[in-house]
C-alpha cells in the first residue's frame, strides 16, 4: 500500500470531497501517462487511485444517511474508470475527470 499514513484514521478526518479530488489527481496522473505512452506510470498511478477508493468505501461518511448511495456512485465511478483505463479508452477517462474536477472546486 502506498498510502500507508492515510489508513490510519487520517483518511476517514478528511471531507468527502478533499477524498474524491485526492481520487482525481491519480485518476488526470494515469490519464496523462496513458497519453504520453508511459504505461508504467500510469498503471502505478491507476493502482494508488485504487487504494484511495478503497480507503473511502472503508471510512468515507462512516455514519452519515447517505453512505450507501456514495457506496453505490464510487463502485460504480471504479467500475467504469477500470474498464475505460484496461481498453485503453481516453475519451472516456477524460470525461469521468471532468466529473472528478466538481469535487476539486468544493475544496
Amino acid at each position: 500500500m502506498q498510502h500507508d499514513n492515510l489508513s490510519n484514521g487520517a483518511w476517514a478526518d478528511m471531507p468527502f470531497a478533499k477524498q474524491m479530488a485526492n481520487i482525481g489527481s491519480e485518476t488526470y496522473r494515469a490519464t496523462k501517462w496513458l497519453t504520453k505512452g508511459r504505461r508504467d506510470n500510469a498503471e502505478k498511478a491507476f493502482e494508488r487511485m485504487q487504494e484511495l477508493i478503497d480507503l473511502t468505501i472503508a471510512y468515507g461518511r462512516l455514519g452519515q444517511p447517505n453512505r450507501k448511495a456514495l457506496l453505490k456512485e464510487l463502485c460504480r465511478f471504479r467500475e467504469l474508470y477500470c474498464g475505460a483505463f484496461l481498453d485503453g479508452n481516453l475519451d472516456t477517462l477524460s470525461a469521468l475527470n471532468r466529473y472528478l474536477d466538481h469535487f476539486a472546486h468544493i475544496n
